[in-house]
This record gives structure tokens, C-alpha cells and sequence, in this order.
């Protein structure tokens, strides 16, 4: 009898084993400030699954070389949040895992924000998905244009009219601008809310092939001339001319009329700034049509990871609706289109601007977007400061236009 019931025992014991060594606990990096909609969504399925997602924050600026040493040293976590404009440089290298088949085997594959499958796609095949959707818009401060006698519901459509209601509102004098923007060093910022001017008319810095400079455009020209003539004109305050991006969120102070920011502004001004009466809209081009920017990070799993079947289901996790709703409720747009509209039910309408803006957002395609864009002291960050607040435009075309192809054909 105690024999048996030894035998019993030692195999229910082995059952508890077995199933406990069932769970996978998922290793995944993330950069700092991230924010609570992901957060939150892990969460959510760590207290409905059995598998666990273990998050570690590192340092947003030491994240891409943090990541490619750990890889190289065989100690890279399972997955990673990657800024999605970093997606194709590790993807050539061949330390991401080709999550071709399984993609598109999605019924709701196709749905998925556009700009971020392209940029996990390297040579038609797709390494990282999209995990937070960011899109880049227009906001007016609608009290403001109330006291400078425009109509607060009215949302500007070209930039012809942008610029008059600068004007207007600058009259309002003090210490009230009719615009603004982080215009010093800031390549990121610039190329978020800046570039679209030119997308929208049709034209681009990079070829299709990402193989040669584009900037000096007559659309890029027109663009440059709006900015100049408001800063010429007083209707921007001084201190946006050595911005780094640390006062991006300046439309927050009250003081400035209108602004072009990212969707995530919106929760943020809905939660922390609820006295600031605002509207959003799609950024125009300098003719008129709209365009936007799609930022935010996309879903990489790393080469070689032995939990790539935990790894997955905490993905599609994430594009369930439960989980949809999720990212949502803390600021995230969502980034399956085919749900988005019951995602978004019942959130902030001004919500659905960030989403109308990923269906015209476009996102560079390139392997050098740090050394290109991104950089302080890089060309496009240098132009951008020249061509707007300096006196010789013509050389600030001609210097960065030089200075990004040189880029580009050194990484050939």
C-alpha cells in the first residue's frame, strides 16, 4: 500500500514538474519612458497566461548598441521594442528572426500599420511587426483663436492659412506666439512633424532606393520659405531656434497658438493639461494634401531564441482585442486596422486623427538613419537649423545635400 501510494505520489510530483517547466518566461528589452500603454499590456497577459513577459528598461539613447553588443556576446534578450526606423540595419545584419510565414498566416496581417511592416521588411522578407503606432499632427489651441477672432472649430488646411492665423494670434502680444517648433539639433523631431510638408506634395530627401539625397526640391524650398517668413515674422518664440526636442510639448504652456506634435500629445494634453481647449488635425503639405509621420517601435524577436513560440503568443496577445483595447486606453493608437474604430469607442474622437494619419504617414527606409537623420551634427538636423534660422539658404541646401549623399555612398 505505501508502496503504491509512493509510486502515486512520485508521479503527480513529476506531473508539477513537467508542468511548471511548461512556462516560459520571455526576456524583452524596452526603452525607457516606453510608457504605461505597454506596460499595462504586459500586465494584462502576465495575469492570463502561464507563459510570463519580463521586461527590462534600458536607457532610449543606449538601446541599439546595448542590443547589438548583447547579440554579439550571446546574451540578447528573447525580443525587443525597436524604434522602427533601427528595424532594417539589424535585419541586415541577420540577428532578427524571419517571421515571414508566421506574419502572413495573421488574418489580420494586412490590416497592420503599413509603414512598420515596411520598415521590418529587408529584401521581401519580414522581421518585425508593429508594437506601438505613432503618427505626427496638427494641433491648435482654440482658445487662443478665439481671443485673435478665428473660428476655434475651423481646423487650418494649407499653410498659406497656418502662417495668417500665426499672425493674428501673435497680436495678442506678450508672450503669445502663433507657432512653434524644436528647431535647434533636433533631427528627430524635424523629421516627425516637418517632413510631411514635402511628402504631401509628392516630394522626398531619400530616393525610393534610399540610395540617393533628394532635399533640394522646389516642394522642399516652399516648406523651408513658410517656416522662415514665421520666424522672420516674430510668430515663433526665439528659444525654438536651440531646441534639442527637450520642449517639444511647448503647445502644453497655453501660450502658443499652433503647433504640429505627435498622437501621443493628445492623451497626454487630454490628462495632465485638461485646461488647454485644442484641435487636431492632419498636417498639410505645402499643396495642400496631407501627410504625416509614422513613428513608435516595432516587435523584433531575436535570432536563435529557443522561446520564439512564447515570444508569438504574446504578440498576437497584443492584437487581440483585449489587448487592443488595452494600449489604447493609455495613449496608444491601435495597430490593426480592421479593429481600430472598436478599439477606440468610447476614447478621446480627437484619438481617431492620430489614426486617419496612418493611412498617409510615411517613414524613411534606410540602413543609415542615425548618421542621416537622426544625429545632432548630422546633415539633416544641420540643414534644417540653417535653412531656417541662418542667412545663406542656397548653402545650406547645397552643404546637406552633399553631406547625406557622401553618407550614403560611404555605406554602399
Amino acid at each position: 500500500m505505501m508502496k503504491r501510494l509512493l509510486v502515486a505520489t512520485s508521479i503527480a510530483t513529476l506531473c508539477l514538474v513537467s508542468t511548471a517547466s511548461a512556462a516560459e518566461k520571455v526576456e524583452m528589452w524596452v526603452r525607457t519612458g516606453i510608457g504605461d500603454a505597454f506596460k499595462k499590456v504586459v500586465e494584462a497577459y502576465n495575469a492570463s497566461h502561464e507563459n510570463q513577459v519580463v521586461t527590462t528598461e534600458v536607457p532610449f539613447g543606449e538601446l541599439v548598441q546595448k542590443y547589438a553588443t548583447a547579440i554579439a556576446g550571446g546574451q540578447a534578450p528573447d525580443a525587443l521594442s525597436m524604434d522602427l526606423i533601427y528595424n532594417p540595419a539589424f535585419a541586415a545584419a541577420g540577428q532578427l528572426e524571419d517571421l515571414t510565414d508566421w506574419a502572413k498566416s495573421l488574418p489580420y496581417f494586412n490590416s497592420l500599420s503599413p509603414s512598420h511592416v515596411k520598415l521590418g521588411t529587408y529584401q521581401d522578407k519580414i522581421y518585425g511587426l508593429p508594437l506601438s503606432v505613432e503618427t505626427s499632427v496638427f494641433a491648435w489651441n482654440k482658445d487662443l483663436y478665439k481671443k485673435a477672432g478665428l473660428d476655434p472649430e475651423k481646423a487650418p488646411a494649407t499653410w498659406e492659412e497656418i502662417e495668417a492665423n500665426a499672425e493674428k494670434i501673435r497680436k495678442l502680444g506678450d508672450d503669445t506666439y502663433g507657432f512653434y517648433f524644436s528647431g535647434g539639433s533636433c533631427g528627430g523631431c524635424m523629421i516627425f512633424t516637418f517632413t510631411p510638408l514635402v511628402w504631401g506634395a509628392g516630394a522626398d530627401i531619400l530616393s525610393e532606393d534610399s540610395k540617393t539625397a533628394t532635399l533640394d526640391t522646389p516642394q522642399m524650398r516652399k516648406a523651408v520659405g513658410f517656416y522662415r517668413d514665421m520666424v522672420k515674422k516674430d510668430l515663433v518664440p526665439a528659444s525654438a531656434a536651440s531646441d534639442n526636442g527637450t520642449n517639444f510639448l511647448t503647445f502644453t504652456n497655453g501660450k502658443i497658438g499652433q503647433q504640429s506634435l505627435g498622437a501621443f500629445a493628445i492623451g497626454t494634453l487630454v490628462t495632465q493639461y485638461p485646461d488647454i481647449n485644442f484641435g487636431v488635425t492632419l498636417i498639410p503639405s505645402v499643396d495642400g494634401k496631407t501627410s504625416s509621420f509614422a513613428g513608435g517601435d516595432n516587435f523584433v524577436i531575436t535570432k536563435g531564441t529557443k522561446k520564439i513560440d512564447a515570444v508569438k503568443e504574446f504578440l498576437e496577445y497584443i492584437y487581440s482585442m483585449d489587448g487592443q483595447k488595452v494600449m489604447a486606453k493609455y495613449g496608444s493608437l491601435p495597430t490593426r486596422g480592421d479593429i481600430a474604430d472598436q478599439v477606440l469607442a468610447g476614447l478621446d474622437p480627437r484619438m481617431q486623427v492620430g489614426l486617419k494619419a496612418i493611412s498617409v504617414a510615411k517613414t524613411p527606409y534606410t540602413l543609415q538613419f542615425n548618421d542621416l537623420i537622426n544625429s545632432a551634427n548630422g546633415p539633416w538636423a544641420t540643414f534644417t537649423n540653417a535653412a531656417i534660422f541662418g542667412d545663406d539658404v542656397d548653402g545650406a541646401f547645397s552643404n546637406a545635400q552633399s553631406e547625406m549623399q557622401s553618407i550614403i555612398d560611404s555605406g554602399q
